[in-house]
């Protein structure tokens, strides 16, 4: 356990359950995609498929970490977890905030050219996407982050002028 809060960066208990929290999602994220790859198989293959989906999500995340902590300014490598959480809870929040706003608008798949109701789902994704992905980061105390890199995202759609 030391090496493993020596390797993080961890210098108090409360911190580990970023990464608690982190290998529970990952675990339930596998789960959902051996389940959606293997419906009508059994529950054993899907165990099965969910541990082998486990570990390589778990070696490409641990990759990217790698990629990332260059580029990235954190000031423990903890807080990289915690970044992670965000964009999952923000993308995933997105969509269920984009669903019921798309039905409101009347907007469906069946009164609407396929390919315009997709770009609109796309575009109101995005708008809910920015305005939760500051809000998640506050909530998980890296507002400053996700302020800097909602600036960089919105001046790279030309969105500049609107932050000044």
């Amino acid at each position: 356990m030391k090496k493993f809060k020596e390797q993080w960066e961890i210098q108090h208990n409360w911190q580990l359950l970023f990464p608690f929290f982190g290998l529970l999602i990952l675990g339930y994220s596998a789960f959902k995609l051996s389940k959606a790859m293997l419906e009508g198989y059994g529950l054993t293959l899907t165990i099965v498929a969910s541990l082998l989906i486990f570990f390589l999500l778990l070696k490409f995340t641990l990759f990217t970490f790698k990629k990332l902590e260059k580029k990235w300014i954190l000031d423990y490598k903890w807080e990289m977890i915690r970044v992670f959480m965000v964009f999952a809870f923000t993308g995933t929040s997105s969509l269920y905030i984009g669903r019921p706003i798309i039905a409101f608008l009347g907007i469906t798949k069946e009164n609407l050219n396929p390919i315009l109701y997709w770009f609109l789902f796309i575009i109101i994704g995005l708008l809910f996407y920015q305005i939760l992905l500051v809000t998640f980061g506050w909530l998980f105390g890296q507002f400053k982050f996700f302020w800097e890199f909602e600036k960089k995202m919105l001046s790279r759609f030309g969105l500049k002028r609107f932050l000044n």
